[in-house]
């Protein structure tokens, strides 16, 4: 998609309707360039629908400018470590404590230093397109990411806290290269002698909201355990894990009585207890 342009009538002597045609060009391509370029040459135009798209054009720039404040606020802990003479800092976040069903997963991200990633959040606050293009945004430009997971029969026998703690274990562990410095999502990650690397750790309370590395695991790890969910749900249907990848919704809630335990649900938490195995009705 192209701007259109009349490179031979000024802006303020164009119509209203030719103007917003041009903006919507601009808007299109995301063109901070010269949606400022168009407010600039219309700043002087007595029109008031050519000033109602001036002040648009003003807000949609100073959204963006807090939108790069806001995603640069996020890396700002990291910039501190770098400064301080860290090399390889991971973001560490897990997935899925939750769910009456499936795997809880962990990811364990580290980042170049310059990075690239408009619109990075938590991955709860993000639609499933975003998380999708953001995903493949990390893998693109990260030095190495890593998957923790542990089974449903594993969280049945370790039990739901150090199942998770398990999972972030097992991401860190497997980096490579290994990381010198990791932060990590609310909790620190236990260590076995010998097996886990040595590496600093912080504990961020809401870390997936207020880091960007952690929010890169939050969202490399949502991607992967939602795209499990989806292969389970092709082999159990029924239970909806689709839509609510295994979190006790009312219509979850509801099949778990109707047909019973799949033999991915958690049987350590108590709604699936309560029911008998769907191998059981049959």
């Amino acid at each position: 998609m192209t701007i259109p342009r009349d490179d031979s009538t000024p802006l303020p002597t164009q119509s209203l309707d030719a103007l917003r045609r041009r903006l919507r060009g601009i808007v299109a391509l995301s063109a901070e360039d010269e949606l400022r370029k168009f407010a600039d040459a219309l700043a002087g135009d007595p029109r008031r629908g050519a000033q109602s798209l001036v002040k648009s054009v003003l807000r949609r720039l100073a959204v963006a400018q807090q939108e790069r404040e806001r995603v640069d606020s996020l890396f700002a802990l990291r910039r501190s470590l770098f400064e301080a003479g860290w090399q390889r800092i991971a973001g560490v976040d897990e997935v899925g404590v939750g769910p009456l069903a499936g795997p809880v997963v962990a990811a364990a991200v580290i980042l170049p230093e310059q990075v690239l990633l408009p619109g990075i959040n938590d991955s709860k606050k993000l639609s499933s397109s975003a998380r999708e293009k953001l995903d493949l945004a990390i893998r693109e430009q990260a030095v190495a990411i890593s998957i923790g997971e542990v089974s449903h029969l594993e969280i049945d026998q370790l039990n739901i806290y150090r199942a998770s703690l398990e999972a972030m274990r097992r991401a860190v562990v497997m980096l490579d290269p290994a990381p010198d410095y990791c932060l990590v999502d609310a909790r620190t990650i236990p260590g076995t002698p010998g097996e886990a690397p040595a590496y600093r750790q912080r504990a961020l309370i809401h870390g997936d909201a207020i880091d960007g590395s952690i929010a890169a695991a939050s969202i490399v790890a949502k991607v992967y355990r939602d795209r499990i969910m989806l292969e389970l749900h092709a082999r159990y249907p029924g239970y909806g894990f689709e839509r609510h990848m295994g979190y006790g919704t009312a219509f979850h809630l509801e099949a778990l009585k109707r047909l019973g335990a799949s033999p991915v649900h958690r049987r350590s938490f108590a709604p699936v207890s309560a029911v008998q195995p769907r191998t059981a009705r049959r």
